[in-house]
Formats: C-alpha cells, sequence, structure tokens
C-alpha cells in the first residue's frame, strides 16, 4: 500500500519556501529517516502530512486521502520535552488520549478501551509504570508511554519527530527498536526526523536529506556520501564510516538560510 505521497509538494510560511518540488511515495512497512539542519523544514514536512499547515503547492495523501486533523490512520510523537513533575495524569491516561484525546477529560469506564491500553503498554515494555505520574517517569519511560499514545488507534503511518532528542544512547537504542519492531509486526510506515541517523541507521530503508530548500532521497549509501552531500550543500561535506556509524563534517552553519529550490 502507498500509505504516504507527496506530489511536486513546495512548502514554507507566509513567501519563504523551506523546501519544494518534492516527489516522494512511502509504502506499508518502509522505514524513511528524514535529516537536515535546524530550519530545513524537516518538522514542517511532518505538519504537512498530518494536514496541520497547507502546502504552497502540490499535493500530499495518506492512504490516498488529503491529510486532515484527528486522523487516527496516523500516528504523531512529537519532539521529547520532560513533562512537569506535577502533571496528574498517569501514564495509562496518557495512552487513552490516543484513543479519545478529542474529547473532555479522561474517558468513560470500558473494559475494551481498558485491555487496549494495556496492551499497547506492554507492547512497549511500559506496563510496570502503567500508574505512575506521567511527570514522575524518566525521559525514555516517557517516550516508551508516547510511542503507545500514538499507536494505540492502529495507524497506518507513524510520524516521529526527533524522538531520541535528550535521551541517553540506551534510551536512543531502546525507542528506536520499538518503532523498527512496530513496522515489522503490523507493517506500518514510519517517518523519523532525526538529527543523527545512527540509532536508526539499522532499520532504515530510505533518507530524505533537506539542505537550504533543496533535497535529495535515496538509500543511505546513495544519500549519505560525501560526494552527494557536498554537491546539496554546495560546500565540501566529508562523510565517513567508521565502526558501523556514519560520521558527517563539514556542514555550513548557515545551510538552512538559503532559498534556493531544486529537487534531488
Amino acid at each position: 500500500m502507498n500509505v504516504l505521497h507527496f506530489d511536486n509538494a513546495s512548502f514554507g510560511y507566509g513567501r519563504r519556501p523551506l523546501w519544494g518540488g518534492l516527489t516522494m511515495d512511502l509504502q506499508a512497512g518502509q522505514f524513511l529517516a528524514i535529516l537536515g539542519a535546524n530550519g530545513s523544514g524537516k518538522t514542517s514536512l511532518l505538519k504537512a502530512a498530518l494536514g496541520l499547515h497547507p502546502l504552497m503547492s502540490g499535493t500530499v495523501q495518506v492512504a490516498g486521502t488529503p491529510p486532515h486533523r484527528g486522523s487516527t490512520r496516523i500516528g504523531y510523537v512529537p519532539q521529547h520535552r520532560r513533562i512537569d513533575t506535577l502533571t496528574p495524569l498517569r501514564a495509562r491516561d496518557v495512552v487513552g488520549q490516543g484513543l479519545d484525546g478529542h474529547r473532555w477529560g479522561i474517558g468513560r469506564p470500558d473494559p475494551k478501551r481498558r485491555r487496549r491500553i494495556d496492551e499497547m503498554l506492554e507492547s512497549v515494555g511500559a506496563d510496570a509504570f502503567a500508574d505512575r505520574p506521567i511527570g514522575q517517569l524518566s525521559g525514555g519511560e516517557q517516550q516508551r508511554v508516547r510511542i503507545a499514545q500514538a499507536l494505540v488507534a492502529d495507524p497506518l503511518l507513524l510520524l516521529c519527530d526527533e524522538p531520541l532528542l535528550s535521551l541517553d544512547l540506551n534510551s536512543q537504542r531502546t525507542i528506536s527498536g520499538l518503532v523498527d519492531r512496530r513496522r515489522r509486526t503490523h507493517d506500518t510506515a514510519i517517518v523519523f526526523v532525526t538529527h543523527d541517523i545512527n540509532p536508526v541507521l539499522p532499520y532504515v530503508d530510505r533518507v530524505l536529506y533537506l539542505a537550504g530548500g533543496r533535497f535529495r532521497i535515496g538509500t543511505v549509501d546513495e544519500v549519505m556520501t560525501s560526494a552527494t552531500l557536498s554537491d546539496l550543500y554546495r560546500s565540501p561535506v566529508e562523510v565517513v564510516r567508521s565502526g558501523g556509524r556514519v560520521l558527517v563534517a563539514g556542514v555550513p552553519e548557515d545551510s538552512h538560510h538559503t532559498s534556493a529550490l531544486r529537487a534531488g
């Protein structure tokens, strides 16, 4: 199934374009990593897929239809931010919002609903702290709960906006593995925004790299090369493979300020 489709899409705010000319298909069970400097439009691409911001031109479809707010076809894991320790919601209450978060309150008692929430908490290894206040959990534990919340309605597409930010290395590996397991067991398509490809390197099918209004898309071996990134940035960039990791050096700090648009 073609889960996500961009056709000659351009995105920006006001008259300032962030990227343009993007044509891309994402099939069920595929894992796409999106990389690029701050301000290059990574989160904006997710907003377009969520129906939260219109494109400047072109089209986007999710499972053959235009995206819209509140679609259960899409699960969304936001950027990791610590939750206030005084937040009264329990972990299971947060997951339940993925089923009925558009309604006021935390939902009526419903055995079927509770079983579904318990299943999702168990699937991400969060059942041990299901009844603890969400604000008292560690960063990695909170991200497990956010993933359960994003998946509880059984979406076709999971959008992850830098879910590894501020997490320790072990938590990064755990969260990346949970996301990959979901795509393998349920054929869920994954779009994973990240600053560092290494935690998801074993799982990625394709990379979309955004820089200065331009982009390149392809496999890791096609995109993450010195020649490709140097051409994309119009400046010397060195990509080195070492110990199973991809290291990138020489990316211009102001690379996201240019507005030249050219498809990769």
